[in-house]
């Protein structure tokens, strides 16, 4: 209501004020044509007016604010990675029996082009991961899971989140696999039916995960290439990745 009113004030003001200098002009020149021409004048100048402050400008300014609340989106998408999603997607990959050819294709990211990271991009969409993982697996993903359970509610909870939906999409997914391995306290004594469950819920995360991952690796190699080279020292496709560099 403050606000409304609030508006109701400015627009009063400022049509005041356009009709005071409207009296003005008239009772020290005395010149009503010529005011009326310069009404019409400007009056016909209104549309492309309202045109390069809606549109234009807004549009600029609209971009200009997205591009800021994703470069703040970014620094909260590298911080799961740093705290979860780099040692999930190694659990995970881990699982993988064709994580080989992926291994070979990542190999020479730092060389990609964005034509390069579009494409394999489109790839990892339809990538159909052979996932295979014994029950006691599952037990180590549940307790790695369950104590990150806190940070990923805190990301859940960051409204900005929200308008990225690839990211928030892996987000329900991981957490989504958190909750069903927490309400499983006996995983060794699954049934078959309830392990291929668990494992469509695997593999929907580790393809959510790999997107998210790749498109984190073509802004860190875009605006920061010295986090993209820890980042690829830790390559979590290579089982003997270091972060020394030797």
């Amino acid at each position: 209501m403050k606000f409304a009113n609030w508006k109701a004030v400015l627009a009063l003001t400022l049509m005041g004020s356009s009709v005071l200098i409207y009296l003005t002009n008239y009772f020290i020149f005395k010149d009503i044509n010529y005011m009326l021409r310069l009404f019409l004048a400007q009056l016909g100048f209104l549309p492309v007016s309202v045109l390069l402050v809606t549109i234009i400008i807004n549009q600029l300014l609209s971009q200009h604010a997205r591009r800021a609340k994703l470069a703040k989106l970014n620094m909260v998408i590298g911080a799961f990675f740093s705290d979860v999603g780099a040692e999930l997607m190694k659990i995970l990959a881990g699982w993988d029996l064709n994580r080989e050819a992926l291994r070979r294709q990542v190999s020479s990211l730092n060389r990609w082009s964005d034509q390069d990271f579009a494409q394999q991009a489109g790839i990892v969409t339809g990538y159909e991961a052979d996932v295979e993982m014994a029950p006691q697996d599952l037990a180590a993903l549940k307790d790695f899971l369950l104590q990150k359970r806190d940070f990923l509610l805190r990301l859940l909870e960051n409204p900005n989140l929200l308008e990225h939906d690839s990211f928030s999409n892996l987000l329900l997914a991981v957490f989504h696999l958190t909750e069903e391995l927490a309400h499983r306290p006996h995983l060794p004594g699954l049934s078959a039916a309830d392990q291929e469950h668990l494992t469509a819920d695997v593999r929907r995360t580790y393809i959510l995960l790999l997107g998210e991952w790749l498109a984190y690796m073509q802004h860190l190699k875009k605006n920061y290439p010295y986090l993209l080279s820890l980042a690829l020292r830790t390559n979590p496709f290579e089982p003997e990745a270091s972060v020394e560099i030797k």
